[in-house]
């Protein structure tokens, strides 16, 4: 635990100063590209909202089509560009409650920060460094390590100690819409008394399963709190919860904005409860006398009005508590991100059982902000797909990307289910990520096992780049890498293989297609020339490029992979972590299509295998 601390810190400290530096020596440009900024924007009303927050609206005008990384909890700090081009930063920090992909709403630290934005022009507004996350972390690993004598210990010790998980015996739930070993894993989270797994490789059914093991779980607990490391996450498992029938309670905004997902959320519930016109009425009174208790002609008027706010504030708070009262006992579930689950209105509130989704990308410190709320913990997920996020490699080195799924599932397997039949992709390229990632053991579903879309056609194809003189680019400071030639040859094979299917087929049918690269430069370049596409134009609507995270939980029909990396030394960078070779081509149902230098990639055995498997040589 003392080690997570140390590595945790060293991933602050990485993050903040390469924030710092970001700050004062990247344009305005290259941020928007990242999506950490907009700009220019407008600004649109100011209001209280239902948690009397002053918030204001904010709306981006331009570079609409590129993806941005603002959402729910995040700080944000505002600036203007000066008339010499330099850029010159408001001395106050907002936080963003609400934002989707071209309006955003943020809370503000107090009404006087309007006036100053409003008097501006050239405004924009740039995401700011993360203090409250980490901090949560912190907080969460401090308790931890000190906790003696409770719950708290009893699962850090079994986690992470030499103690075994253990099990209760139960009679079986019978599931016969699920396969066998999903009914299995249903029944290990029913019967564990610390922590089980569910370890779900692609397409194998993972999200079915949780929900199902939920929904049992909630047979005989009355409430149980859901997690998952982003909000994207959250919503799809809320969603899925939902459809079962059961009331979801959702901290925090989400991120697939739509009337079904925002009637989860809390701010939604609050204003919808009938005691809540009564609570507003209240606030603004509050809002309109408060000035007269300072600003009164008398003492006896201040001294008045004082005693009524006193009595409005007291009325305010015995409301806001029996509506949060009403709003969490009506829950089946509480779904939030694992730093959400440290928000206040979580405060004090415990459960029987907390459900990590997507366990396998969370950092471990954030795991544990939640855990401290339940008596035993399931997580769900696959450590060999995509890992979390770190930025520092010392950290990185040190292990702050070994995940407590991963680290759980590696020392004690008795708690692991492995779900092995999947109902995504052909049998072929299953085969090749089941080999490879899960020692063989899965198994492709009779109605997916043939799958194709042309006759006579390997389901993994490789287009060699080697001998055509591809070079990859560098783009800017830690923005990543291009391949423009590659992404040419891409978009020609694309339009090739679209036209030989055939348009009127692929709209019939709604085939669709994934274009992905590790690379986010690559994926911009790619966006930018498959819109001018005159072949494609028909079936636009049925691609989607983004990058290997981008596309994590996603599966498309034809799947087109760019690698980019193309070099005399052989360097593959980040390429070297394979499990982002595992999710880019499990998203395919029926067709992978690779371009990449294999000159280049060759000298890596994983990758030289794939070529030979692809080639039909493996």
């Amino acid at each position: 635990m003392q080690e997570q601390q140390l590595l945790l810190r060293m991933e602050y400290e990485y993050e903040k100063q390469e924030f710092q530096r970001q700050t004062q020596t990247m344009g305005i440009g290259r941020k928007v590209k990242r999506g950490l900024c907009w700009f220019p924007i407008k600004l649109g009303r100011t209001y209280y909202n239902s948690l009397n927050q002053y918030v204001l609206e904010v709306h981006r005008t331009e570079d609409l089509d590129i993806e941005h990384n603002f959402e729910f909890g995040r700080p944000v700090s505002f600036f203007r560009e000066e008339g010499n081009g330099s850029i010159a930063y408001y001395n106050f920090i907002a936080t963003v409650s609400y934002a989707d992909e071209v309006r955003m709403v943020v809370v503000l630290p107090g009404t006087g920060t309007v006036s100053e934005l409003q008097a501006a022009d050239r405004l924009g507004v740039q995401l700011y460094f993360d203090e409250t996350s980490y901090h949560a972390m912190f907080e969460a690993l401090e308790a931890v390590l000190h906790a003696r004598g409770n719950r708290l210990a009893e699962l850090r010790d079994n986690m992470l100690g030499s103690q075994s998980p253990t099990f209760r015996q139960l009679y079986p739930v019978c599931l016969p819409w699920l396969n066998p070993k999903q009914e299995t894993a249903v029944n290990r989270v029913l019967c564990a008394r610390d922590v089980a797994i569910v370890h779900g490789p692609p397409g194998t059914g993972k999200t079915t399963t949780l929900v199902e093991a939920i929904y049992e779980t909630l047979r005989r607990e009355p409430q149980v709190l859901v997690c998952a490391q982003s909000n994207t996450a959250v919503d799809w498992i809320s969603e899925k919860l939902a459809d079962r029938g059961l009331s979801i309670l959702r901290i925090g905004n989400p991120t697939r904005v739509n009337d079904k997902m925002l009637s989860f959320t809390y701010e939604r519930r609050f204003e919808s409860h009938p005691l809540y016109t009564e609570l507003w009425s209240i606030r603004k009174e509050i809002r309109s006398l408060s000035p007269r208790a300072r600003q009164g002609r008398s003492w006896n008027e201040r001294e008045a009005v004082r005693n009524r706010l006193s009595r409005l504030r007291e009325r305010a708070t015995t409301l806001e508590i029996q509506i949060n009262a009403d709003l969490f006992d009506h829950a089946n579930v509480i779904a939030s991100t694992l730093v959400s689950s440290g928000h206040r209105l979580l405060h004090g509130r415990h459960f029987g059982t907390l459900f990590i989704d997507e366990a396998a990308q969370a950092l471990e410190p954030a795991c544990w902000i939640a855990i401290r709320h339940a008596d035993r913990i399931v997580l769900a997920g696959d450590h060999c797909q995509l890992p979390p996020t770190v930025k520092c490699i010392e950290a990185m080195r040190g292990g702050l990307d070994r995940t407590l799924m991963e680290h759980v599932a590696t020392t004690k397997p008795s708690c692991v289910t492995l779900l092995e039949m999947q109902y995504r992709m052909n049998e072929a390229i299953m085969r090749f990520s089941s080999d490879t990632f899960y020692g063989g053991h899965l198994t492709a579903a009779p109605e997916v096992r043939n799958r194709g879309i042309l006759d006579w056609e390997f389901p993994i194809s490789w287009i060699d780049t080697s001998e055509k003189e591809f070079h990859e680019k560098f783009v800017g400071e830690t923005f990543g890498r291009i391949n423009p030639s590659e992404a040419d040859l891409l978009l020609s094979t694309l339009e090739a293989y679209v036209a030989r299917i055939g348009v009127e087929r692929i709209l019939g049918e709604s085939i669709d297609f994934g274009i992905i690269s590790p690379y986010k430069a690559q994926v911009q370049y790619l966006r930018k020339i498959l819109r001018s596409s005159a072949v494609l134009r028909p079936c636009r609507h049925l691609l989607t490029v983004n990058t290997v995270d981008g596309f994590q939980g996603q599966e498309r029909d034809v799947i087109f992979i760019s690698l980019v990396r193309a070099n005399a030394d052989g360097q593959i960078g980040f390429l070297s972590d394979l499990r982002r070779m595992n999710v880019a081509i499990t998203r395919a149902r029926m067709k992978v299509v690779i371009l990449g230098d294999a000159s280049t990639l060759g000298h890596h055995p994983f990758y030289r295998r794939l070529l030979q498997y692809a080639n039909g040589k493996a």
